[in-house]
C-alpha cells in the first residue's frame, strides 16, 4: 500500500484526522476536489461568517452605542466591498494556515475528486479528467455536508440563495426574507440587520434555535426583534417562493392555515444541511447512506460496514458542527493507531454566533422532564453582572442544571455577550463530573462575564445568588 490512512476531505475533520494520523506515525495522504484547503467550515461557513458578523457588529456598535461611550462618529456608511474583501482576507489566511501544516506534518494532497475502486483504492479525479490511484490500508471519509433544497422552492443563487451566496452580495440589501430560525439564518440574518436591512425569519417550528433549551430561543427571539428589529413568522409553513424582476415573494401557511407572503430583495433558504456523498463511489464497497439525510451509517468507533473505512464529521450521525468532526478525525487517527480514544457526544457544545451569544452544553429542561429526571435548575441575569453593565451587554442570562439529589451539573445553557467562549468552563466542570457546587466554591475575577455562571451554579445550589 501507498499509503496507511486516504483521506477524502480537508474540512475541520478531515484536515484535523489527517494531521494526528501523520503526528502518529502513518503515512497519510488527503484528496480535496476545491482548489484550497478547509471545506464548507474555512472557505464557505464558520470562518467568513464570523468574519461578517464581527464587521457588522462593529458598524452596529459605531452607529447605536458609541454616542452613549461618549465617541461621537459622522457620515458612517457601510462599504460593502472592503467588507467581504476583509472576510476574504481571513479566509485565505485560514486555508492557507491548512497548506503550511500538510507541509509541516509531511501529508500528501491530493486535487481531484475521491472515489472507491474497492475499499484499498482511491481513483482521484482531477479537474482536466485525468486520473491516478491511491491505495491505502484505511480510509477515512469527511466529505462533509451541503445546504439543504427544499424541492419546491428552487434556489436561482441570484434572488433566492443559500449560505454561500449570502456571503458575497455587493449590496445592503433594504429587505430579505430568511427561511430556517436555526444557527444558520440567525447568524446571516443578524449580519444583515445590523448593517441596516429589514430581516423577517419565517420559521416552521412554534420556536427559533428549537434543538437547544427554551429560554434560549425565547430570549434571542427577543433581543433579535428588539435590538435589530427582527421579525419572526414561527409556526409558519413555506409553500413556495417566485421571483419577479428584483423581488422575491415567499409564501407561507400560518399556524390556522392561512395564507401568508413577503417580499423581500432577497431570500435566504436556511433550513440546515445534509451529508454530501455524491461520487464517492460507495456502491462499489457495498455501502448504502441512509434515507433520512443520506448519512453514512456508522458503528460506535466510527467505521462502516466496510472494514478499514471510516466516517467522520457531517456525513454520519449527530450534530453537524466543526469541532464535533476535529474530534471524531482524532478519535479515528488514534482507533487505526492502535490507541483507545474516547467522545462524549452529550458534551460537544452548541453555539450560536449572534449578539447576544448563545451556547448550551449537556441537557435541556425540556429533555430532562422526558426523561423523568429529577432536577434543580438555577439562573442569573446579566443584567444584575457589574461587567455586563460596563460593556453595555446586559440582555440574557446564564442557566445551570443539575441532580436534585448528587447536585452533579447535567446541563449549562447561556444567551449573553461571549458566551461562546463561556461554555468552556461549563464543558470542563462536566467532563470532570464537578457540582454545581463546584462551580459556586471556584474563585472567580472580578469584573467578568464569567461571574454569571458562578452566581448561576449559586442559584442551583439552596438558591443562594449573591448579586440578585
Amino acid at each position: 500500500m501507498q499509503y496507511d490512512v486516504v483521506v477524502i476531505g480537508s474540512g475541520p475533520g478531515g484536515y484535523v484526522g489527517a494531521i494526528r494520523c501523520a503526528q502518529l506515525g502513518l503515512k497519510t495522504a488527503v484528496v480535496e476536489k476545491y482548489k484550497t484547503y478547509g471545506g464548507t467550515c474555512l472557505n464557505v461557513g464558520c470562518i467568513p461568517s464570523k468574519a461578517l458578523l464581527d464587521s457588522s457588529e462593529h458598524f452596529h456598535n459605531a452607529a447605536h452605542t458609541f454616542t452613549t461611550h461618549g465617541i461621537n462618529v459622522k457620515d458612517l456608511k457601510v462599504d460593502m466591498k472592503q467588507m467581504i474583501a476583509r472576510k476574504d482576507d481571513v479566509v485565505a489566511q485560514n486555508t492557507a494556515g491548512i497548506t503550511y501544516l500538510f507541509k509541516k506534518n509531511k501529508i500528501d494532497a491530493y486535487e481531484g475528486v475521491g472515489s472507491f475502486e474497492d475499499k484499498n483504492t482511491i481513483l482521484v479525479t482531477k479537474a482536466d479528467g485525468s486520473t491516478e490511484k491511491l491505495t491505502a490500508k484505511n480510509v477515512i471519509i469527511a466529505t462533509g455536508s451541503k445546504p439543504t433544497a427544499l424541492p419546491f422552492l428552487p434556489i436561482d443563487k441570484k434572488r433566492i440563495i443559500t449560505s454561500t451566496e449570502a456571503l458575497t452580495l455587493k449590496e445592503v440589501p433594504k429587505t430579505m426574507v430568511v427561511i430556517g430560525g436555526g444557527v444558520i439564518g440567525l447568524e446571516l440574518g443578524s449580519v444583515y440587520a445590523r448593517l441596516g436591512t429589514k430581516v423577517t425569519v419565517v420559521e416552521f417550528a412554534p420556536s427559533i434555535i428549537g434543538t437547544m433549551d427554551a429560554g434560549l430561543g425565547k430570549e434571542l427571539q427577543r433581543v433579535l426583534k428588539k435590538s435589530l428589529g427582527m421579525e419572526f413568522l414561527t409556526s409558519h409553513k413555506v409553500t413556495g417562493a417566485s421571483v419577479k424582476g428584483k423581488v422575491v415573494t415567499v409564501t407561507a401557511d400560518n399556524a390556522k392555515g392561512e395564507a401568508v407572503a413577503v417580499e423581500a430583495d432577497y431570500c435566504i433558504v436556511a433550513v440546515g444541511r445534509t451529508a454530501y456523498t455524491a461520487g464517492l463511489g460507495l456502491d462499489k464497497i457495498g455501502i448504502t447512506t441512509e434515507e433520512r439525510g443520506n448519512k453514512i451509517p456508522v458503528n460506535d468507533h466510527l467505521e462502516t460496514s466496510v472494514a478499514g473505512v471510516y466516517a467522520i464529521g457531517d456525513v454520519v450521525k449527530g450534530a453537524m458542527l466543526a469541532h464535533k468532526a476535529e474530534d471524531e478525525g482524532i478519535y479515528v487517527a488514534e482507533r487505526i493507531a492502535g490507541q483507545k480514544p474516547h467522545i462524549n457526544y452529550n458534551l460537544i457544545p452548541g453555539v450560536v454566533y449572534t449578539w447576544p451569544e448563545v451556547a448550551s452544553v449537556g441537557q435541556t429542561e425540556e429533555q430532562l422532564k422526558a426523561a423523568g429526571v429529577k432536577y434543580k435548575a438555577g439562573s442569573f441575569p446579566f443584567k444584575a453582572s457589574g461587567r455586563a453593565k460596563a460593556s453595555m451587554d446586559t440582555d440574557g442570562f446564564v442557566k445551570v442544571l443539575a441532580d436534585e439529589k448528587t447536585d452533579e451539573i447535567l446541563g449549562v445553557h447561556m444567551i449573553g455577550p461571549r458566551a461562546a467562549d463561556m461554555i468552556a468552563e461549563a464543558v470542563v466542570a462536566m467532563e470532570f463530573r464537578a457540582s454545581a457546587e463546584d462551580i459556586s466554591r471556584i474563585c472567580h475575577a472580578h469584573p467578568t462575564y464569567t461571574e454569571a455562571l458562578k452566581e448561576a451554579a449559586l442559584a442551583a445550589t439552596e438558591n443562594r445568588a449573591i448579586h440578585i
